[in-house]
């Protein structure tokens, strides 16, 4: 017999989670995620998923920690309703950049946040654009890893203009920009980088070609834009004709938006994994673009046990 597909949300980004039910052609799951007096959270489902195949929708996204606790929770309410098979829908991974022990007496959180949504009884995940590809090896259930990549390009390709370089902005995210380069069939450029602390950078170099060309900045997300920013400065001090950026996660936390606005960047495009809230407002740089047909024909294929490999072959 078939089972039921079932889609709930936390309250991290309902809006994300409309547009893929919309998608889908189903209704939200009925479900009541609130917080005691004392800020506990509270949560309860309001409607049977006994045997029924079921995602949560939630972004990590601030607050940061009462997204993830919600997650867990609606997992667990969950799996003690007897669903079928209870899958974590993840658009930013929170704590995707503490993926390694870079220093003495530090945690590797992201592996800590894999151990707490399988603890919670997720049977698997899907996730977009994570920080480091390793962290899908943190889990020990299915984990689908999308690419925020053909929605990126399709919106490029058309506006980008010729002469385009694709610049990372650091050499951790080479291999995301040669993949965008190689698809664009653009000349690839890599700036070297030296961080001096969290959420500071320091240009040193670029390597590639950006004088008299059209620059993209590519990364995975913008947090308080200094990379960024001290990129596209760089680009421009190189000759590049026009710069642009863009990103999948738009944390845009701190001065981001401020940064972003007084930059030489034309142009900003994010995707609404994070919401903005209206952020886009007071940075009329940026531009948002929607994963979710992306993020709901995964899904799709998840439930039918489809391939998702095939949505960015």
């Amino acid at each position: 017999m078939e089972k039921s597909l079932k889609l709930f949300s936390g309250n991290s980004n309902p809006a994300l989670t409309k547009e893929i039910c919309g998608y889908l052609g189903i209704a939200l799951g009925e479900a009541t995620v609130s917080s005691f007096s004392d800020g506990e959270i509270r949560v309860r489902i309001e409607e049977n998923v006994r045997g029924a195949d079921v995602f949560v929708m939630q972004s990590c996204c601030p607050p940061v920690n009462t997204a993830i606790l919600e997650l867990l929770i609606m997992i667990d309410a969950l799996k003690r309703s007897s669903a079928y098979r209870i899958t974590a829908v993840i658009p930013y991974f929170g704590y995707a950049r503490q993926d390694r022990k870079d220093q003495p007496r530090v945690p590797i959180t992201a592996k800590l946040m894999a151990d707490l949504i399988t603890t919670a009884g997720a049977d698997r995940v899907l996730t977009m654009d994570l920080h480091a590809g390793q962290i899908q090896g943190f889990f020990n259930i299915p984990v689908d890893h999308l690419y925020a990549l053909p929605v990126l390009l399709d919106y490029i390709s058309n506006h980008g203009g010729e002469d385009l370089t694709v610049v990372s902005p650091d050499a951790g995210g080479v291999e995301r920009a040669r993949a965008f380069a190689k698809r664009l069939q653009a000349q690839l450029a890599i700036i070297d980088k030296r961080r001096e602390g969290p959420n500071n950078a320091q240009v040193m170099n670029i390597i590639g070609d950006v004088e008299g060309r059209n620059a993209l900045l590519l990364d995975d997300m913008i947090d308080t834009a200094g990379t960024i920013v001290q990129g596209a400065q760089a680009c421009a001090d190189k000759g590049a004709r026009n710069v642009w950026a863009g990103c999948t996660h738009a944390v845009l936390s701190g001065p981001a938006l401020e940064r972003l606005q007084a930059s030489c960047l034309t142009e900003v495009v994010v995707t609404n994994t994070i919401p903005l809230n209206g952020k886009e407002q007071h940075c009329p740089k940026l531009r948002v673009l929607s994963v979710a047909p992306l993020l709901g024909e995964a899904i799709t294929r998840i439930h039918a046990e489809e391939s998702v490999s095939s949505l960015f072959a």
